[in-house]
C-alpha cells in the first residue's frame, strides 16, 4: 500500500505559476499527475518513471510543464509555468508498482492521492 499526499495547489494569476508535490510512502515504477477540471473527464498530465527518470507530458502542456523527483524524499513535483485559466482544475497523483501501459492509462495506477485544487485567474 502506498500513499499519497498532494501539496502545494493554490490560486493564481494567468501568467503565475505553481509548484505542486506529492510525497509518497513507498515504491512507485511510475507518478503520474491527472487533472479534473469541472463537468470534464479526468486527464493525463504528466508523469515520471522512478528509476529511469523518464518523464511524460500530455500534448497539450506545450511545454509550459515540467516534472521532477527526489528519490531521498520520495516526493515527486510538477511544475506548473504560465498558467492559463483552462488549466484550473482538481490535480491528483497517482503511483503503479510496476509498468502496466501507457502513462496516461488512468487504469494502471493503483494509489491515488486526495487532490489539490488549482485555481488560474484571468
Amino acid at each position: 500500500q502506498v500513499q499519497l499526499v498532494e501539496s502545494g495547489g493554490g490560486s493564481v494569476q494567468a501568467g503565475g505559476s505553481l509548484r505542486l508535490s506529492c510525497a509518497a510512502s513507498g515504491y512507485y515504477h511510475t507518478l503520474g499527475w491527472f487533472r479534473q477540471a469541472p463537468a470534464k473527464e479526468r486527464e493525463g498530465v504528466a508523469a515520471i518513471s522512478r528509476d529511469l527518470g523518464n518523464t511524460y507530458f500530455a500534448d497539450s502542456m506545450n511545454g509550459r510543464f515540467t516534472v521532477s523527483q527526489d528519490k531521498v524524499k520520495n516526493t515527486v513535483y510538477l511544475q506548473m509555468d504560465n498558467l492559463k485559466p483552462e488549466d484550473t482544475a482538481m490535480y491528483y497523483c497517482a503511483a503503479r508498482a510496476r509498468w502496466s501501459g501507457p502513462w496516461y492509462a488512468q487504469d494502471t495506477y493503483n494509489y491515488w492521492g486526495q487532490g489539490t485544487q488549482v485555481t488560474v485567474s484571468s
